[in-house]
């Protein structure tokens, strides 16, 4: 079917100019179908559908995250305060100034202590006196060269330790205005109250839904394309049946003129027959006017030019109601599991119930599993340190609702009563499609009869017409009698193809109503 259309569609592009194209109902549907913008929008709702039922099963699944952060600050963090950092600065300096003073004052001590002693012992021995003083001046200097030489050994050791304290200043700084954080996160749900169950299902009748949806519009569109293709039908044969009234009115008038000439008519019958003649032409231009239009809208639904020049196929079939096929049967079976509107509103009540079961998650606890690992700049692992370095973390957390002024519970009523309505509108829906099925059965059954009744009245009409103008070539019947013919003969055949329009469009709309309305 698909190349049969896109074949006539390439005969199409290759008609020349001022060309007429020639559609069939098949063509008209299919062009219709495939220019149709809600269609389209079904279509695109359709995929939309389909992408949140697949977002739906994703949450089954484990997620993985990413995080990364960076932070600057104007001032770090300080461990030690300012008096601590000079003081341990400046330890070399202090505990040197304490020892400086200290072997000071013990040099004094031992210089007075040994000038007393040997003072003492010149006293007790004069005549060694003189070599006691020498022995004390050399032990004098002895002691100052020794406090001399221990004094530069303590500034150095002073200078180091004032340098191993501002060591222990720049160990203890952090310089945390620079401060990196990473991490990856691993979850899994394990058990969140049925919500995931109830969405994943939400989402398949969301994407039942849509393509109900699109059902629906894609009948509708056949269904408009089949009226006004009908009425197209409809209205060239009109055409044609006003034309060929025309010709009659015409050659009658032509004949009372020659009568009227011979003397053997009056003036009076022949104004009538020209009263029929303009009513004639007012019929074939109002019929013509309809035409345009009715090809016009045509042309709209199946998104050809409005200016386009259409030959319907239907167009010079005898019989309308012969072509296309039988009407089906009313089985209210068949209506109930095809009537898209029925789908659509089950869908809406099956949607009322997930809806439900998703609110009652709000009350049950939720169970997640968790993992991942976490690096940080500065850290803490093995001192403190500036640079890089995680840990690996896994977990379980359990969400519990204890109290909410029962908010869920409320919820979960309202929307019990959303499905309840639902329901019954449901319901409601489904006697409203019985009674249509019983009435478009019965339309049926009514057009055929009124079909059977137009074409037997016209072949009395055609038998009628046929012997007024025997009769008024023979002189025997006037001119108004074949008058009156003529319309019977007119009103009779536009009877019947208003009859057989009925019968066509009374088979698409029991098509319709029983959801069989197929391409």
């Amino acid at each position: 079917m698909n190349r049969l259309f896109g074949t006539i569609l390439l005969m199409g592009t290759l008609l020349p100019a001022g060309a007429q194209r020639m559609l069939n109902l098949d063509s008209c549907r299919a062009l219709a179908l495939r220019n149709n913008k809600q269609l389209s929008i079904s279509k695109i709702k359709q995929e939309m559908a389909r992408n949140v039922r697949k977002s739906a099963r994703t949450k089954y699944l484990p997620h993985v995250t990413a995080y990364g952060a960076y932070e600057y600050t104007s001032r770090e963090v300080s461990i030690l305060n300012d008096g601590q950092k000079s003081a341990l600065s400046s330890m070399g300096t202090t505990l040197g100034s304490g020892l400086s003073a200290s072997v000071g004052s013990m040099s004094d001590l031992f210089k007075s202590s040994l000038a007393s002693a040997v003072t003492a012992a010149a006293k007790a021995d004069p005549a060694n006196a003189q070599a006691l003083q020498q022995m004390g001046a050399v032990m004098g200097s002895i002691t100052n060269q020794m406090a001399s030489s221990f004094g530069g050994q303590l500034g150095q050791l002073a200078g180091r330790m004032d340098a191993l304290g501002q060591q222990i200043v720049d160990a203890f700084r952090t310089d945390t205005r620079h401060l990196f954080a990473g991490s990856v996160m691993v979850t899994q749900p394990v058990f969140m109250g049925g919500s995931i169950i109830a969405m994943n299902k939400m989402a398949d009748i969301g994407e039942d839904l849509a393509a109900n949806q699109s059902e629906a519009k894609r009948q509708l569109t056949i269904y408009n394309t089949d009226q006004a293709y009908w009425t197209v039908v409809s209205l060239k044969h009109k055409k044609k049946l006003a034309e060929s009234y025309l010709g009659l009115v015409k050659k009658l008038d032509g004949d009372v003129d020659k009568m009227i000439k011979e003397g053997v008519a009056t003036r009076s019958e022949g104004l009538s027959v020209n009263v029929k003649v303009n009513e004639a032409e007012m019929q074939v231009i109002q019929v013509n006017d309809g035409l345009v239009l009715a090809k016009m809208y045509l042309c709209q639904l199946c998104g050809l030019p409005m200016n386009e020049e259409l030959t319907l196929a239907d167009e010079n079939n005898g019989n309308i109601s012969l072509a296309g096929g039988a009407a089906a049967d009313a089985d209210m079976e068949v209506a109930m599991a095809n009537r898209p509107e029925l789908k659509m509103l089950q869908n809406t009540v099956d949607l009322g119930k997930q809806t439900t079961s998703l609110l009652k998650a709000g009350n049950l606890p939720q169970v997640l599993l968790m993992g991942g690992y976490a690096v940080s700049n500065p850290n803490v692992y093995n001192g403190f340190q500036n640079k890089f370095a995680g840990i690996w973390n896994v977990g379980v957390t359990v969400r519990v609702p204890v109290w909410n002024w029962g908010d869920v519970m409320y919820k979960v009523r309202a929307s019990k009563n959303a499905t309840a309505i639902a329901a019954l509108e449901l319901d409601e829906t489904r006697e409203m499609v019985e009674l249509q099925v019983s009435q478009v059965s019965f339309k049926v059954a009514e057009a055929n009869k009124k079909l059977a009744l137009a074409m037997a009245s016209t072949k009395r009409a055609e038998e009628n017409l046929r012997c007024a103008n025997l009769g008024f070539k023979e002189g025997v019947i006037q001119s108004t009698t074949v008058l009156e013919a003529q319309t019977a003969w007119l009103q009779a055949q536009s009877q019947k193809i208003d009859a057989e329009i009925d019968v066509k469009l009374s088979q698409v709309n029991l098509k319709k109503a029983l959801g069989t309305l197929q391409q």
